[in-house]
């Protein structure tokens, strides 16, 4: 049986493929926590919880996406070596 985090992970992983969005759908949510399987692996887990759980996986995506791009940027920008006038 996948560990709750598993279920978590796969829950953010599919919700931004299939919408592209950070803010999670109330309506998105309980259908994957009930056809995901979470609700029968763990059904003593509340479903507030569990949708509190996969938010905060996708804000730390969120994050993590914008910290790499302004990294690219600041290497593009600082990188860029222009040629000495003689």
């Amino acid at each position: 049986m996948p560990k709750l985090t598993d279920y978590v992970k796969m829950a953010a992983e599919d919700y931004l493929e299939e919408t592209g969005n950070t803010e999670l759908n109330a309506r998105w949510i309980a259908e994957f926590f009930q056809d995901g399987g979470v609700q029968d692996a763990y059904p003593r887990q509340n479903l507030v919880a569990f949708a509190e759980m996969v938010q905060k996986e996708l804000t730390k995506h969120e994050e993590r996406a914008a910290k790499k791009t302004r990294l690219l940027l600041d290497k593009t920008i600082h990188g860029i070596k222009y040629p000495r006038k003689s």
